[in-house]
């Protein structure tokens, strides 16, 4: 008997390995026809001590990205209650119209950039007035917008499962159901995206929320335990989950709605060494992270930095990443 469970645990551990291995190939050719896109946050713009209008005309006409994913931040949408300033997105959505760009706007609590959900004071304390006013936030964004040619899509709130993220509220997964619906109802014409970690994650449940699933794409990171790490998978792990989520789920498309094209650095980015920040994204790893992009065979990547590039272009005399940048957006920023 015990004879029999050890050739069973050998066996099971041959199998796993086995299934580890594949996991970790290289993967399939890198798929050619995929299209580029980039993150932009007025507020990472910012705090990096940026001209956020500067850089995003950087952005726009030297880098020549055209397909954009642009946050509403309630907190700076909706300082005081009742009251909404939307200026700031007013302005990136008509110099990216001049360009004939289009957007992702994500709405919600938690949109991109730390600490993930952007929640004006006022709505902080109280969960029933936090959520009326939120659905309140989403039904004015959403109508301010709707006939605006430049927005394709809204993605609603940003990995609202990776719950050991962030600094978030509780969060309540049939919320999330009732503010994709709203976006349905308000705007029936466009398409709502729903995203999910790519590492940390099954996808299952984002996927059952939205029109596309969009996943995250990290390979280098900084963790408290382990220091600088490179996640040990392959395209293949996205491929698996893909194929799992088809086959339980109405999903059908998939994009890779944040690559990693900045460091992970241990603190803030501003403060630590570039030598130290280079560990985790230099020239190099910025082509082999698109690479393994195309690999995984999603037709749209959003890259995650390009205000990171800028900072090191003007900031720190080192513009090797913003001409790498510059290089692949010719190579794959529109659709072939």
């Amino acid at each position: 008997m015990l004879k029999n469970i050890k050739r069973g645990l050998v066996g099971a551990f041959f199998v796993f390995m086995l299934f580890f291995a594949f996991l970790n190939l290289p993967g399939p050719k890198p798929r050619e026809d995929v299209v580029l896109g980039m993150t932009f946050s007025t507020r990472y713009a910012e705090g990096l001590g940026l001209d956020w209008k500067e850089t995003y005309i950087a952005l726009l006409d030297d880098m020549g990205i055209k397909k954009w994913r642009l946050p509403a931040y309630w907190d700076i949408i909706e300082r005081e209650r009742g009251q909404y300033d939307f200026s700031e997105l007013d302005w990136l959505l008509a110099e990216t119209q001049k360009r004939d760009g289009e957007v992702i706007l994500s709405v919600g609590q938690r949109v991109p950039r730390w600490p993930e959900c952007h929640i004006p004071l006022w709505a902080k304390e109280d969960e029933e007035l936090r959520k009326s006013a939120l659905l309140k936030m989403i039904r004015t964004t959403v109508e301010r917008y709707k006939d605006n040619p430049t927005v394709t899509t809204w993605q609603v709130e940003n990995e609202p499962f990776l719950a050991i993220f962030g600094i978030c509220p509780k969060f309540d997964p049939d919320f999330l159901t009732t503010e994709v619906a709203l976006v349905h109802a308000l705007d029936p014409s466009r398409q709502v995206i729903v995203t999910d970690s790519g590492e940390l994650s099954v996808w299952y449940k984002a996927a059952r929320e939205g029109d596309i699933f969009g996943t995250t794409l990290y390979r280098d990171i900084y963790q408290k335990r382990f220091g600088y790490v490179t996640y040990p998978i392959g395209p293949y792990f996205f491929k698996m989950k893909e194929l799992w989520v088809r086959l339980l789920t109405h999903q059908e498309n998939f994009m890779v709605i944040e690559l990693q094209a900045e460091p992970w650095a241990n603190g803030w980015v501003g403060t630590v060494p570039l030598e130290e920040q280079f560990i985790t994204m230099n020239e190099k790893k910025l082509v082999e992270n698109v690479t393994y992009a195309r690999r995984v065979g999603f037709h749209d990547i959003y890259l995650w930095g390009g205000e990171w590039w800028y900072w090191l272009k003007v900031k720190k005399d080192y513009p090797a990443l913003w001409e790498t940048g510059k290089t692949l957006f010719a190579q794959y920023g529109t659709e072939k």
